[in-house]
């Protein structure tokens, strides 16, 4: 009897595509969060202004959209103090699941996804980010709390 045994992947040639992974998720993350941040900035936070208006908060606070839409995702891509952002990105999506879609919390769709199957993702991948680090190919380098 024969067995056939897995092939033997080099730990450079492994070490070297989590490093790849890396960066296809945080810049993944980081490119499609940015859209949003384009998007308040050519049209203004006036939405999520009135938002935390409605929810009893001090609208002023919206304006730290800015951060987690913009600054940290530019952060992410650039990978220079990737965790830190990443936990900037993730946080923001809670309060955007408080303020938005709290209601679909428990709801799927019409074809059976959760009704908040993008803003889970986001967030995932943003934890999985902050886990993770930005890896070697990255402005900070893999070195470092915070990268």
């Amino acid at each position: 009897m024969t067995y056939r045994t897995a092939p033997v992947v080099s730990s450079s040639y492994a070490a070297g595509s989590g490093d790849l992974a890396r960066l296809l998720l945080r810049v993944g993350l980081g490119a499609l969060i940015l859209l949003h941040g384009i998007a308040k900035l050519v049209n203004g936070p006036g939405f999520v202004l009135g938002l935390l208006g409605k929810a009893g908060l001090p609208p002023a606070l919206g304006y730290l959209v800015y951060v987690g839409e913009v600054v940290a995702p530019l952060l992410l891509i650039a990978g220079v103090w990737t965790r830190a952002a990443a936990l900037v990105v993730a946080g923001n999506m809670v309060v955007a699941v408080l303020l938005v879609h709290t209601s679909q919390l428990f709801t799927l769709d019409k074809t059976g996804g959760w009704a908040l199957e993008l803003q889970g993702m986001y967030l995932l991948a943003a934890v999985v980010v902050a886990l993770l680090g930005a890896g070697r190919h990255s402005l900070g380098g893999s070195a470092g709390r915070w990268n």
